[in-house]
C-alpha cells in the first residue's frame, strides 16, 4: 500500500512525505503508483518554480518527502497552498477510488 502523509502547522501544509508500492502490478506496470507520483512529483515542480528559496526534498525509489522552506512570504505561502492543496484533493480522489492500495493521512499541528 503506498502510505502517504500530509502535515501541517496553524492549517498549513507544510510538509508531505509518500512512501511504499500499491503491490496492484509489477513495477513500471502499476496505474496506482504512477498516479501518486505523477501528482506528487507535479506538486515538487510546481513549488521549485514557484518559491525563491527550494523546498527540502528526497526522491527515491518508492519514497518521496518534501518540506517548505522556514520563511516563506506571505505571497509564496499563497501559491504553496494553492499547489499543495491541489495535490492533496488529487491524492484523496485516489484514496477514495482506490482504498486497498492508497492511504492518505493527516497530521494536524497546532
Amino acid at each position: 500500500m503506498i502510505q502517504i502523509t500530509i502535515t501541517c502547522t496553524d492549517n498549513l501544509i507544510k510538509e508531505f512525505k509518500v512512501q511504499g508500492h500499491a503491490g496492484y502490478k509489477a513495477e513500471g506496470e502499476d496505474i496506482y503508483c504512477a498516479g501518486v507520483s505523477a501528482i506528487t512529483q507535479t506538486a515538487l515542480l510546481g513549488l521549485m518554480r514557484q518559491l525563491k528559496s527550494e523546498p527540502a526534498y528526497k526522491v527515491e525509489k518508492g519514497f518521496l518527502s518534501c518540506s517548505l522552506p522556514d520563511k516563506l512570504s506571505e505571497d509564496e505561502m499563497v501559491r504553496a497552498q494553492v499547489i499543495l492543496s491541489t495535490m492533496e484533493a488529487g491524492l484523496r480522489s485516489l484514496q477514495d477510488a482506490y482504498p486497498d492500495y492508497i492511504k492518505v493521512n493527516t497530521r494536524r499541528c497546532m
